[in-house]
């Protein structure tokens, strides 16, 4: 797929991108690997790792339309993967928040457009589903620009598409790497800020074969959802310090109790697959139609049922105190 193909990466220099650089160096030979991110000591780190001849590197921010078209030149494939992601620093910090994942959404889509990128997928979160913090918020604004792009790119414009998971395991700012920290510091018992709460859990590894999965896949204008398990906080704490030593710090500013990935009210739009949902676009593209049903692998999808929610708290998939100690 990406063999002789020019891929960018924006938020490049972040637990995901270094992930899907990796993954795409060992699996196929693209003409250029560009990273694009505004972290100049990353970027220099990631540098002693990751220095095949194909790999470039641009200092740059999404907020800056002008050095992203300079950054697309001649690019066929964009993961857009910079964002401002805290919860509570978000909450803060509204206006940059909105800066980055709204204005520089509509950056990257004016960059695409103008420069003939091919297919861009965009990185979304759970927190963009029935949103209740100013992060989820702009996600869900960012989600729905990325749709809405695929009109105004026309016919024989880029293709934009969406994914949307839950918490990335071991990813820079998660809670794992703040467990892990904390009890090599002593701790024997550790933070949650409920004993009810859960998540949506998914690998690395998982994340970045998805997002290439849906380069083949997409059409334009999906939301793509992975069938992921759920994990109760209380477990996770379990499998690496000892059942019920954790101390309740109470819930942080914006942060929900469960997470929903397909909110029902989105139910009509919702397509099943083997591994995955796909919520179609709510709106008509006036450039043509596609039958979402049936993918470009050539999976087939059904309707889910009228007020099909699919939660956290609810998945039938959760992850046991066992299987989070082998992870």
């Amino acid at each position: 797929m990406f063999n002789g193909k020019t891929v960018l990466i924006t938020g490049g220099s972040g637990s995901f991108g270094k992930h899907f650089v990796q993954t795409v160096l060992s699996k196929f030979k693209p003409a250029r690997l560009i990273v694009y991110s505004r972290d100049e000591l990353k970027q220099s780190e990631m540098q002693q790792v990751y220095n095949a001849p194909c790999m470039r590197y641009f200092i740059g921010d999404v907020r800056d339309q002008a050095r992203l078209k300079l950054a697309m030149r001649d690019v066929d494939f964009v993961v857009h993967a910079a964002a401002l992601k805290q919860v509570p620093a978000a909450e803060y910090n509204p206006l940059e928040c909105i800066k980055t994942n709204i204005h520089g959404a509509e950056n990257v889509i004016t960059a695409a457009i103008e420069l003939g990128v091919k297919k861009l997928i965009a990185l979304s979160t759970d927190k963009a589903a029935n949103p209740i913090n100013l992060y989820g918020a702009t996600k869900l604004a960012s989600d729905k620009i990325f749709v809405a792009a695929n009109n105004m790119a026309g016919r024989g414009g880029p293709q934009f598409s969406v994914v949307r998971y839950g918490n990335v395991v071991g990813s820079r700012g998660s809670v794992v790497p703040l467990f892990r920290e904390l009890i090599s510091k002593g701790a024997d018992r550790l933070p949650i800020t409920h004993e009810e709460m859960t998540r949506f859990w998914i690998t690395l590894t998982e994340g970045v074969e998805f997002v290439l999965n849906g380069f083949q896949r997409m059409q334009g204008g999906e939301i793509f959802v992975p069938k992921i398990p759920s994990v109760r906080m209380v477990d996770l704490v379990e499998s690496m310090v000892g059942k019920g030593r954790f101390d309740v710090i109470g819930i942080r500013p914006g942060e929900k109790l469960h997470e929903v990935m397909c909110p029902a009210d989105d139910s009509r739009l919702v397509l099943k697959f083997k591994d995955h949902f796909v919520m179609q676009p709510a709106i008509r593209f006036h450039n043509t139609q596609y039958d979402y049903s049936l993918n470009l692998l050539g999976e087939r999808g059904t309707p889910v049922a009228a007020g099909f929610e699919y939660r956290s708290d609810t998945n039938p998939d959760f992850l046991t105190v066992e299987a989070l100690r082998v992870a």
